[in-house]
């Protein structure tokens, strides 16, 4: 069988429709010149940046772990080490997220990574009727109900935003 080719085939979107979760895909032309890849993404698409939320890889002490914020902020790490049950974090290497998420940057989701990464999602996310993911590549958001996004990463919510 062959594999399907372009967004509706990413491993986010896979994972979503194998869950029967309710999923909007938007894609859109990435610009290589971005210097934020979830602000260009609330640029292009016209949306508030605070629904646009970005996936981030963090290290705790070697174990890699998954941060979902709001493009509009940053990831506040002692916040985010606190809400995962451990003393301190930092980003991850950029090569170790990509590897351990199948992933490129700025394409990381939080959805149908290699293998499931504990994940906290910051707690603003709740506040909105559905919030915007990476849907797995440069150029490709996801619309999903924060519900689902916590239910399907099994994350905690905290407030690790500043």
């Amino acid at each position: 069988m062959a594999k399907k080719k372009g967004p509706e085939g990413t491993p986010a979107l896979v994972a979503l429709h194998r869950a029967g979760v309710a999923v909007t895909a938007h894609a859109y032309e990435h610009d290589p010149r971005a210097q934020s890849y979830g602000q260009e993404a609330a640029d292009v698409l016209g949306l508030d940046p605070a629904r646009v939320f970005k996936t981030l890889m963090i290290d705790l002490d070697g174990e890699l772990a998954v941060a979902v914020v709001p493009v509009s902020g940053s990831l506040d790490l002692k916040r985010a080490a606190a809400a995962l049950g451990a003393k301190k974090a930092q980003m991850a290497d950029a090569a170790a997220a990509q590897r351990a998420t199948g992933y490129v940057l700025g394409g990381i989701s939080p959805f149908g990574q290699k293998r499931a990464h504990r994940t906290v999602v910051d707690e603003s996310a709740l506040g909105h009727e559905t919030v915007f993911v990476s849907g797995g590549r440069r150029g490709l958001d996801l619309e999903v109900a924060p519900a689902d996004l916590v239910a399907q990463t099994g994350a905690v919510t905290a407030s690790i935003g500043r």
